[in-house]
């Protein structure tokens, strides 16, 4: 007797994320712009960590988990992130991670905050704890299309903190494009009244950075 999930498999096959051909999570083709490496990007006073080139593959892969909620890219986006975790900090017992907050409207869409979603899992996985402190405060637009500088001016003063944070503090977010995000973050979380110990992991990166 077949189980259910057989059945579902033969009803819905798998496809890949990144060309939509029957296949597994991510086929023989696309896996060449989903290489797991290691980037280390230098932004501002900010040292951000990444596993993966955002390449078109990619992109889709974000797209899938961010707006669709596809279990299958949450987990290359959670298997991505770990990884740099493990290989990137010595001492996992005195990290706490701080993922980027969605604004109020993207999380009534989605049915979740995205990256708080995402680092909960995480958190669970690796027995890390994390410091949703942040939240989005200010105005902000659709990134999409904007450049550099109209990124920066439009996060700039966007998030504030909503609790302490304390401790060797990890921002964790699904790509970094420009950097404007996690610069503001990373303010926010220096707004406290003393310099805390700030760097950053995401899934992906845009090299060179827009």
């Amino acid at each position: 007797m077949r189980t259910m999930q057989e059945i579902a498999q033969l009803v819905f096959p798998e496809r890949c994320l990144g060309c939509h051909k029957l296949s597994s999570i991510i086929c023989t083709n696309c896996i060449e712009q989903w290489r797991v490496s290691e980037f280390k990007v230098k932004y501002s006073e900010l040292t951000v960590h990444s596993a993966i080139l955002y390449t078109p593959v990619a992109a889709k892969i974000i797209l899938a988990a961010k707006e669709n909620g596809i279990a299958n890219a949450d987990k290359l986006l959670i298997q991505a992130i770990t990884g740099q975790i493990q290989s990137t900090t010595h001492n996992l017992q005195n990290i706490r991670l701080v993922p980027i907050p969605s604004s109020k409207r993207s999380s009534r869409s989605r049915g979740r905050s995205f990256m708080v979603d995402i680092v909960q899992q995480i958190s669970y996985l690796m027995g890390i704890p994390m410091l949703d402190c942040l939240e989005l405060t200010g105005k902000t637009t659709d990134q999409t299309g904007l450049n550099r500088q109209q990124r920066l001016e439009n996060m700039k003063g966007s998030m504030s903190m909503k609790a302490v944070a304390r401790g060797e503090l990890i921002l964790i977010d699904d790509v970094i494009t420009t950097g404007a995000t996690l610069k503001e973050a990373a303010r926010a979380l220096n707004s406290q009244g003393f310099y805390a110990q700030i760097s950053a992991i995401t899934a992906c990166v845009a090299q060179p950075l827009r």
